[in-house]
């Protein structure tokens, strides 16, 4: 298998670094996801990560009565963070170079994001893993990988999840459902297809930046979808 893009971004969420039971870190998990990061290392690929932190707390989903969507946003941002040092301490023990960048201030324990040494960071062929989504609330972290990747100038955003592709309904539900191989940015936002972010949909399209849509399953998918082997929905222009 080769490498079909030389500089992607890859979107995991919280859930996808935790166990059967969806809450916290599980370390066997973030080995299995830092063993496929490591392989594409290996295969000069050069690899942005944005983590989500539903594992620990969906801001969105808690703001409500008695707390401020504000705050909830920030609490899921924090959770970002753990997220993204776990998977930075997993790689590091597999002695792959790897700098964290946050979009909140946490200085005792990653670096502030600033492009400039964000973009230094990837040419001296580091891992970089982004935290903290934009750093302001009511924005996702589907937005904030879109924004990092367009920022890194990536061949292409990678978003892990539980399906294999875009679906015209939700093929969990409808066992009839229609998967595309590929979609335009329009027919997502005319369709309201709920795979990414619409904020995330449009900042992708006005930069022209194609986003796959794939399953995290199997010991390898992350490989196979840069390599252009695994099964996926392309959504460009």
């Amino acid at each position: 298998m080769e490498p079909k893009f030389k500089r992607v971004m890859l979107k995991l969420s919280g859930e996808g670094m935790s166990g059967a039971d969806k809450n916290g870190i599980d370390v066997e998990v973030i080995k299995k996801l830092a063993s496929q990061i490591v392989e594409l290392y290996q295969r000069k690929v050069q690899v942005c990560i944005v983590v989500g932190g539903g594992n620990f707390f969906r801001g969105a989903k808690k703001a409500g009565a008695m707390m401020d969507r504000s705050i909830a946003d920030q609490i899921g941002m924090l959770a970002t963070v753990m997220n993204a040092m776990a998977l930075k301490a997993v790689l590091q023990e597999m002695s792959i170079p790897v700098k964290v960048f946050s979009g909140i201030s946490v200085p005792q324990i990653c670096d502030n994001y600033t492009y400039r040494e964000a973009s230094q960071a990837l040419n001296n062929n580091n891992v970089l893993i982004f935290a903290g989504g934009t750093g302001s609330p009511y924005f996702t972290t589907d937005t904030g990988a879109s924004l990092r990747a367009v920022e890194m100038h990536c061949d292409i955003l990678m978003k892990a999840t539980q399906v294999d592709g875009v679906y015209d309904s939700d093929p969990r539900v409808n066992p009839q459902a229609k998967r595309y191989d590929t979609i335009t940015f329009s027919e997502v936002l005319a369709q309201h297809l709920d795979v990414l972010d619409m904020t995330a949909v449009s900042m992708a399209e006005a930069a022209d930046l194609p986003v796959m849509i794939f399953a995290l399953n199997g010991e390898n998918s992350i490989v196979k979808a840069v390599c252009g082997m695994e099964k996926c929905t392309i959504i460009k222009k």
